[in-house]
């Protein structure tokens, strides 16, 4: 299956393990991701998201959003959707 980019990493806090992406494409609960970077490779399911400290099910392209993650992203990671 070929993947879309659909945004970029803009922050990442630790606690808890959340990236925030800048979206240039929709992005709905229970896709499935790719994040690639120079040291980032992770594929995962979105299980939740929020935009404003709200959780949503879907967020369109232009939101910023924060998805929980497997590990450690850093800015200018791409996120590409399967």
């Amino acid at each position: 299956m070929d993947e879309k980019r659909i945004g970029v990493v803009f922050t990442f806090f630790a606690k808890p393990v959340v990236a925030g992406i800048k979206l240039e494409a929709s992005l709905k609960v229970g896709d499935t991701i790719h994040i690639k970077g120079f040291t980032t490779d992770m594929e995962f399911i979105v299980d939740s998201m929020q935009v404003d400290n709200k959780n949503v099910k879907v967020a369109k392209k232009g939101d910023s959003v924060g998805i929980k993650v497997t590990d450690k992203v850093r800015p200018g990671d791409i996120i590409y959707k399967k």
